[in-house]
């Protein structure tokens, strides 16, 4: 399935969406700026915030796919897409290589934000929050907020995504209450190719997006 937009799809999970969580006590929470864009339209129909917890993929040399992430709070995962072999070979060839990236990036991503976190534990609590991206290759990214969501008392975790990888959907069901998503592609290509446009403006306007979306709501 292709899309027009990040909006469109969207509003696309949004209709999905409403009938269940409309009025329910919920938080939108994206993985990425190109989630935040998917996510504000479900914010806005179900009336809900909008939060962002901002992460960075680690790649090694010669490897096409991210083998960790990080988040701001330094909470670290490894690319499950791997097996345990693949993981404990390369955690050794590449041990002093990681550690600098580790560090590299968690100064970079928390730069970018201002050295502030979006995310907060008094706005997840209690609530069901909806982990939202714009297309899941993998499931490391769900494995870094699964990690951040852990020893958070929430009401429930529910995935909202408009595409993901046959790896990543199995992930999803295994660890979500509720999966939302418009299309599981076998063969996932880059994100950026199942949109018509690429909409996700700069950083700013991300946050801008975040803090503005109460005035939207409908």
């Amino acid at each position: 399935m292709y899309f027009s937009s990040r909006m469109q799809a969207g509003r696309m999970l949004a209709s999905a969406m409403l009938p269940k969580y409309r009025y329910e006590n919920c938080v939108v929470m994206a993985l990425d700026d190109g989630g935040v864009m998917v996510g504000a339209q479900i914010a806005i129909q179900l009336h809900c915030a909008i939060t962002l917890m901002p992460m960075s993929e680690i790649t090694l040399p010669r490897e096409p796919k991210a083998f960790a992430g990080i988040t701001t709070d330094g909470k670290f995962a490894y690319n499950s897409d791997y097996s345990e072999g693949e993981l404990d070979e390369m955690q050794g060839e590449y041990r002093n290589y990681l550690e600098e990236e580790r560090v590299q990036k968690f100064h970079e991503i928390n730069s970018i934000i201002g050295h502030g976190k979006l995310v907060t534990v008094s706005l997840l609590k209690h609530r069901h929050v909806i982990v939202v991206s714009d297309g899941l290759e993998s499931g490391m990214k769900l494995d870094l907020a699964q990690e951040y969501l852990k020893p958070i008392e929430i009401e429930s975790m529910v995935v909202a995504t408009p595409l993901a990888s046959v790896p990543a959907i199995d992930k999803i069901h295994v660890m979500a209450d509720a999966v939302f998503c418009l299309s599981v592609i076998d063969d996932y290509i880059d994100t950026n190719h199942y949109y018509d446009i690429n909409d996700v403006p700069d950083h700013k306007k991300i946050i801008d997006t975040i803090e503005n979306i109460v005035v939207q709501w409908k």
